[in-house]
C-alpha cells in the first residue's frame, strides 16, 4: 500500500504545482454562461483589440492640485498613449474636481490578448507610469484594471500562506492531541499526499472539461483536506488505541478499528461529497466549481486516510505512541469530563435540550442584523491602492459615476442603442467606443456612484430600454451589472441547492443508521447549529469588524459547508451508540456509552476542523474571513453543543424510538439506569477477547 501512494505521488507531482496558473478570479468567471454580462465580456473579448481594461489615474493634493500636478497628469496620459493600445485612438483627458482637490484621467486600453498581458500592464503603468510623484501629490491606479491587478496579488499570497498556516496549526493540535514525539507524523504526511493528489486531479478536471476553478476554491479545498482528513485520522488512531489494548497483534487490531469505525468515516466523507456535489446545481460558475473541486479532495483525504495511514500505522506499531504506548491487556484511562457530562444529561434530558434549542434560536435572530451584499469597494479587510483611488474619486466626484457601464449592440442599431441610453434617466454620459465583427461597443457612466442603488435603477433602464429596441440585440455588462447579475444567481441558487443537500444527507443518514428518526434529529440539529453560526456573524461582521456587507453566496456556501461538516461529529456518535445498543445495550445506557468513547476523540477532532477554517480567517479578503467564521463557530457549536448535549438528550428521551423504524426500535430494552448512573455493557466471557 505504501508503494502504490508513492507511485501515486510519483506521478501527481508534475501536475499539482500547476493548479495555481490554472484558476481563474475575474469576476466575470464567476457568473452563469446565461448572464447579461457575461455575454458582454465574451462579445468584447471578440471584438477587434480584445476585452478592454478599464483604468482610473487619480491625482490629489490636500492644498489643490497645481499646474504643475496638471502637466504631470497630461505627460501620464501622454505616456499611456504612447504605450497601449487606446480606445477610440485618443489621448485620455484630466477631469477636474468642483473643490480643486482631485484630477481623474479614466481610459480604456485595449489589444491586450489575455488576462496575463492586462496583469503586466497594470504593474507597468504602477512601476513606470506613476511611479514616484512629487510630495505632496498622491497618485493612484483605480478602476477596474486596479482593482483586478489587486486582486490577483491578494490570491498570489493565499495558497502558500494558507498551507503552511493550516499545516502548523494542525501540527500543534496533533501534538497536543496524541503526546506523542511521532505520532503526529503520519497523519500529516497523509495529508500532505491528499492534498497533492487532489490538486492534481482538479487540474486534470480543469483540461479535461474546462472547470471554472477559482482561487477561494482552491483554498477551500486545502482547508477541507486538512481539517476532514485530520478527523477521519483521528477516530481512526483512537479506535485502533482502543483495539490494540484488546488485540495482541497491530494488524488484527487495525482491521478491527477499519471494521467499527469505517462505515463512520465513509458516512461523514459521504455526506461532505454529496452535499459539495449539490453544488454542480448552481448556475453560479464559482460555485459550481468549488462542487466538484471540495468534493475531490474530500475523496482524495477518506482514501489516503483509510489505505495509506492503516499502512503506516500497522508498519511503525505500538511503538509509534510512545511515550503511551498502549499496551495489550490495559485498561485505558477514564475520561472524567465526558462522564459528568452524560449524568448531566441523565439527570436532566428534557431541560437540557429544550434549553439548548432555545439558546440556539436566541443567536439565530442575530442573521436579522446581517448587512446587505458586499460591494466590490469593501472586499478587501485592508484597502489596497485600487479601493483607496476609488474613494477618493467617490468624494471628489458625488455627482458623476466613475466606473464604466458596458453595453453591446449590433453595429447596424448602435445609433440607435446610442440613443436610447443617453435617454435614460440617471444616464451622465454615453458614447460609442468601438466596433467589429458584427458588435459595437457603448461605454456610458452613470450620474450616481458605482453599486449605489441610483445606479442599479439606472442599469434597469438600461436593460428596459435597450431590450425593447429592435434589432439591437443590446446587452449591458461592467462590473456593477455583474454584481447585480450575481445577486440573481445566488437568489436562485439557494432556492435549488439548500433542498438538495438536505436531501442527499439524509438519504446517506438513512443508509448509515437504518432509521428515519435519528437522521431527522441529526438534520435538524445541525441545521439549527448553521442558524445559530449566522446569527452570530450578524452580530460580528458589522458591528465588531465593521464589515459593511456579506458575499451573496456565504449563505449558500456556510449552509453545505456548516450542515455537511456538522453532521459528521453526529454520525460518530449515533454510530457508535448503535453499535452499542446492537450488542444488547438499552439505548440510553447506550447514548451515554458512545458520548463517553467518543467524546475526547470527536472534541479533539471537531477543534481540528473549527481551527483550519478559522484560518481563512487570516486572509486579506472580507469574503473569505466570513465563510471562515460561519463555519468554524458552526462546527464548534455542533461539537460541543449540538452533539454532547441535544443530540444525547434527543435520544435519551426517545429511548428507542430514535431507531424507528429499524429493527433496533423493536427490540425490548432493559430498564434504564437511574438518574446519573453509569451502565457498562455486560463482560464479555473469558477467552472471547482472544476468539474476537
Amino acid at each position: 500500500m505504501v508503494g502504490l501512494w508513492v507511485a501515486i505521488l510519483a506521478l501527481a507531482l508534475p501536475f499539482g504545482g500547476k493548479l495555481g496558473d490554472a484558476s481563474r478570479d475575474r469576476p466575470v468567471d464567476y457568473l452563469p454562461g446565461s448572464a447579461d454580462s457575461t455575454q458582454v465580456s465574451q462579445l468584447a473579448e471578440e471584438m477587434p483589440g480584445g476585452d478592454t481594461l478599464d483604468g482610473i489615474l487619480v491625482y490629489q493634493r490636500d492644498g489643490g492640485v497645481t499646474a504643475a500636478d496638471r502637466t504631470l497628469a497630461a505627460e501620464h496620459a501622454g505616456d499611456l498613449a504612447g504605450r497601449y493600445e487606446l480606445a477610440r485612438d485618443r489621448t485620455p483627458q484630466a477631469v477636474p474636481s468642483e473643490d480643486g482637490t482631485t484630477l481623474m484621467v479614466p481610459f480604456s486600453v485595449v489589444g491586450l490578448p489575455d488576462e496575463d498581458a492586462q496583469m503586466e500592464a497594470v504593474e507597468e503603468i504602477r512601476e513606470q507610469v506613476i511611479a514616484d510623484p512629487p510630495e505632496g501629490l498622491s497618485v493612484e491606479l483605480g478602476g477596474p484594471a486596479g482593482i483586478q491587478a489587486d486582486s490577483e496579488a491578494v490570491y498570489e499570497q493565499v495558497d502558500g500562506t494558507l498551507m503552511y498556516t493550516t499545516a502548523g496549526i494542525v501540527t500543534i493540535l496533533l501534538i497536543l492531541t496524541y503526546r506523542s514525539p511521532f505520532l503526529w507524523l503520519l497523519p500529516l504526511v497523509c495529508v500532505g499526499v491528499a492534498s497533492l493528489s487532489a490538486m492534481a486531479l482538479v487540474y486534470g478536471l480543469i483540461q479535461a472539461f474546462d472547470l471554472t476553478v477559482n482561487s477561494m476554491s482552491s483554498a477551500v479545498m486545502t482547508v477541507l483536506i486538512f481539517g476532514a482528513g485530520t478527523d477521519y485520522a483521528l477516530l481512526l488512531v483512537a479506535r485502533y488505541r482502543e483495539e490494540l489494548r484488546r488485540t495482541a497483534r497491530p494488524q488484527d487490531a487495525m482491521l478491527t478499528a477499519l471494521r467499527n469505525c469505517g462505515p463512520a468515516i465513509l458516512a461523514s466523507s459521504g455526506t461532505v461529497a454529496a452535499g459539495l456535489i449539490c453544488l454542480l446545481a448552481a448556475d453560479l460558475n464559482s460555485s459550481a466549481g468549488l462542487g466538484p473541486v471540495g468534493a475531490v479532495g474530500v475523496v482524495c483525504a477518506l482514501a489516503v486516510m483509510t489505505t495509506l495511514l492503516p499502512a503506516l500505522m500497522v508498519l511503525f506499531g505500538r511503538r509509534i505512541f510512545w511515550p503511551l504506548i498502549p499496551a495489550y491487556g490495559s485498561e485505558p484511562k477514564r475520561r472524567g469530563f465526558f462522564d459528568r457530562m452524560g449524568s448531566s444529561v441523565g439527570r436532566r434530558p428534557a431541560a437540557i435540550l429544550v434549553g439548548g434549542v432555545v439558546l440556539l434560536g436566541a443567536l439565530a435572530l442575530g442573521a436579522f442584523n446581517l448587512p446587505g451584499n458586499l460591494k466590490q469597494e469593501d472586499a478587501f479587510t485592508d484597502k489596497p491602492e485600487s479601493i483607496t483611488a476609488m474613494e477618493k474619486v467617490k468624494d471628489a466626484f458625488p455627482d458623476q459615476g466613475a466606473q464604466a457601464i458596458v453595453v453591446v449592440a449590433k453595429e447596424a442599431r448602435a445609433d440607435a442603442a446610442l440613443s436610447t441610453a443617453q435617454g435614460v434617466e440617471g444616464v451622465a454620459s454615453a458614447e460609442i467606443t468601438r466596433s467589429g465583427n458584427g458588435f459595437s461597443e457603448i461605454t456610458v457612466y452613470a450620474s450616481d456612484p458605482p453599486q449605489s442603488a441610483e445606479e442599479d435603477r439606472t442599469i434597469a433602464g438600461l436593460r428596459a430600454e435597450l431590450g425593447a429596441l429592435d434589432g439591437a440585440d443590446a446587452l449591458v455588462g461592467g462590473p456593477s451589472a455583474e454584481a447585480l447579475d450575481l445577486a440573481e444567481a445566488n437568489a436562485g441558487d439557494r432556492k435549488l441547492v439548500i433542498p438538495l443537500t438536505l436531501a442527499a444527507v439524509l438519504v446517506i443518514l438513512i443508509a448509515l443508521l437504518r432509521s428515519l428518526v435519528a437522521p431527522l434529529v441529526l438534520t435538524v440539529a445541525v441545521v439549527a447549529s448553521w442558524g445559530a453560526a449566522m446569527g452570530i456573524g450578524g452580530l460580528v461582521f458589522e458591528p465588531v469588524m465593521g464589515y459593511p456587507g456579506i458575499s451573496g453566496d456565504l449563505a449558500l456556501l456556510t449552509f453545505v459547508f456548516g450542515v455537511a461538516l456538522g453532521v459528521d461529529y453526529g454520525i460518530f456518535l449515533l454510530h457508535r451508540m448503535r453499535e452499542e445498543a446492537a450488542a444488547g445495550t438499552d439505548t440510553r445506557t447506550a447514548a451515554l456509552t458512545a458520548l463517553r468513547r467518543t467524546g475526547g476523540v470527536i472534541a479533539s477532532a471537531g477543534v481540528v476542523l473549527a481551527a483550519t477554517f478559522a484560518v481563512l480567517m487570516t486572509m486579506p479578503m472580507v469574503m473569505i474571513f466570513e465563510l471562515g467564521f460561519i463555519v468554524a463557530v458552526g462546527v464548534l457549536l455542533d461539537t460541543f453543543l449540538v452533539r454532547t448535549y441535544l443530540v444525547t438528550s434527543a435520544s435519551w428521551l426517545l429511548g428507542r424510538k430514535i431507531w424507528w423504524p429499524g429493527p433496533l426500535s423493536k427490540r425490548p430494552e432493559n430498564p434504564p439506569p437511574a438518574a446519573g448512573e453509569r451502565r457498562e455493557p455486560e463482560p464479555e466471557p473469558a477467552g472471547a477477547t482472544a476468539a474476537h
